[in-house]
């Protein structure tokens, strides 16, 4: 019996180790981060922007109707001929009904009328009217046939729905916009530049976009200069635009831009807070970099020039790569993180 006994313990003693172990996991190290950045000039001017899209369409029935379905919703990717929506078709399904009526008995009078034509039997005045009626209801079922068409609704370009304006059960006016497509395969990050600023910004000055809520930070493109100013705030509308091909940018998301003046001394290499950057026993720098999987390593890194609180790191990361920059006194190799 005492043996029994012995081996229930043991076996209790062995279960609870194991949930011990297994309740103990270590959990997720939660730390800052932040993406590295191409380096900035010390001068460099920073506005608020609004990223847009390259080009919004709307897209509308053109007869009036009652909307039987939308087939689309807000943020969905269409294609070009894809079904948008579909409007109630009977009344045009009757309508084409009737048209190839007439259409059938004009084509049998026709025939009829022709043979007496042929045979001279029939006065000419009278065979350019039949052939006129003809004419009449080819054209007539051609408008019926495109007037049922038109009650299907198609995207006549790719993009990516930006509003959904009517429902199903709605009635649609003609040219009123049931959807809003737009392009953001490219964007542009509008910017207002106070009057005293506009003549140092040109269509190729350097700039830097950071947008927060999509975590991207990219170079600008070509710029492109608004000429009339707003009457109340003095300032020039500017739009940069920005390659998109993630389709990450998003219109109506804030973005943070910075303007390279012209001749101005920049540092060289990517920049990251000093903090971030620590010191090993043998001398050289390091950062702890953030993979996909969210966990952390060591990366040996060169430094170059500081300004203010960054520093400028030559060599050892790469720009939009993910650096640790507070908490990483409880890291090492391998450490998961959340941030």
């Amino acid at each position: 019996m005492k043996k029994v006994i012995l081996v229930l313990l043991t076996i209790l003693m062995v279960c609870s180790c194991g949930g011990r172990k297994e309740s103990g996991a270590k959990a997720p190290t939660r730390v800052k981060t932040q993406l590295v950045s191409p380096a900035l000039s010390d001068d460099a001017q920073t506005y608020v922007g609004i990223v847009e899209e390259r080009e919004g369409t709307a897209v509308s029935f053109t007869g009036m109707g009652v909307v039987k379905r939308v087939l689309v919703n807000e943020g969905q990717a269409v294609g070009r001929g894809q079904l948008i929506a579909e409007m109630d078709d009977t009344q045009a399904r009757n309508l084409l009904t009737g048209a190839e009526a007439q259409m059938n008995q004009a084509n049998d009078a026709l025939e009829r009328y022709k043979m007496l034509h042929d045979n001279g039997s029939l006065p000419e005045v009278q065979w350019v009217e039949i052939q006129s009626k003809v004419a009449q209801a080819k054209s007539q079922l051609e408008v019926a046939k495109k007037n049922l068409a038109d009650c299907r609704l198609t995207a006549p370009v790719s993009g990516i729905i930006g509003k959904k304006l009517v429902g199903a059960g709605e009635t649609a006016l003609p040219s009123q916009a049931v959807v809003t497509i737009l392009d953001i395969s490219s964007v542009k990050v509008k910017v207002s530049i106070p009057e005293a600023e506009i003549s140092g910004i040109t269509p190729s000055t350097p700039s830097t976009i950071n947008v927060e809520a999509a975590q991207k930070q990219v170079r600008g493109g070509k710029i492109e200069k608004g000429i009339q100013a707003d009457a109340l705030t003095h300032t020039y509308e500017v739009r940069i635009n920005v390659q998109n091909g993630d389709r990450k940018l998003l219109p109506g998301m804030v973005a943070s831009v910075k303007f390279i003046a012209d001749g101005s001394q920049s540092i060289a290499g990517k920049v990251l807070p000093v903090t971030a950057v620590q010191k090993s026993a043998d001398g050289s720098m390091f950062v702890w970099t953030v993979d996909k999987d969210s966990t952390t390593h060591r990366s040996k890194v060169n430094i170059g020039a500081t300004m203010g609180n960054h520093v400028a790191v030559t060599d050892g990361i790469d720009i939009g790569q993910r650096v640790v920059t507070e908490g990483y006194q409880k890291l090492s190799e391998g450490t998961k993180v959340i941030y």
